[in-house]
């Protein structure tokens, strides 16, 4: 009796590979997904606007607490050995610190990373990621309020 080509399937073998992957897609379609919703980008920061101020979207307050991946660019830090810059969403030459939350522009977050890092030049698309926390917040050291921040966050130009 001849024996098969190790490269060759059989019918069955072929039949059975085949439901394997088939089975298997939906699978890898929903693991792709997952990962895809911890994106955020500036245009799903806020729901609305209103005479109240700015209201966080749906998206943000699913994500508040949970690890997220945003690109942006950096703003110039106050000073070089700062723990923390401001995330834009266009390049800036000036940092956009505010008085006030109300003040608050919608196009902006504030990083403070895990450990130091170099920072980089304010037109450098960069990706930042960190643990989402939503709500008004005043930083003790600096007086800095913001309303949505990236903690113990790290980044890498992209």
């Amino acid at each position: 009796m001849k024996k098969p080509h190790p490269a060759r399937f059989n019918r069955r073998q072929t039949l059975t590979m085949t439901l394997g992957l088939v089975s298997g897609l939906p699978l890898l379609a929903n693991a792709g997904r997952a990962e895809a919703n911890s994106d955020i980008t500036f245009d799903e920061l806020y729901g609305k606007v209103s005479v109240l101020g700015l209201e966080f979207s749906d998206k943000v307050k699913q994500l508040n607490g949970k690890e997220i991946a945003m690109r942006g660019f950096m703003a110039p830090p106050l000073k070089a050995e700062a723990q923390f810059f401001v995330l834009t969403e266009i390049p800036m030459s000036i940092c956009p610190f505010c008085s006030t939350d109300s003040d608050w522009p919608d196009n902006i977050v504030v990083v403070y990373l895990g450990e130091k890092q170099t920072f980089t030049q304010p037109s450098q698309t960069i990706e930042v990621r960190g643990t989402l926390e939503m709500g008004s917040w005043t930083d003790p050291e600096t007086g800095f309020v913001s309303l949505l921040r990236i903690r113990q966050a790290e980044y890498a130009t992209v």
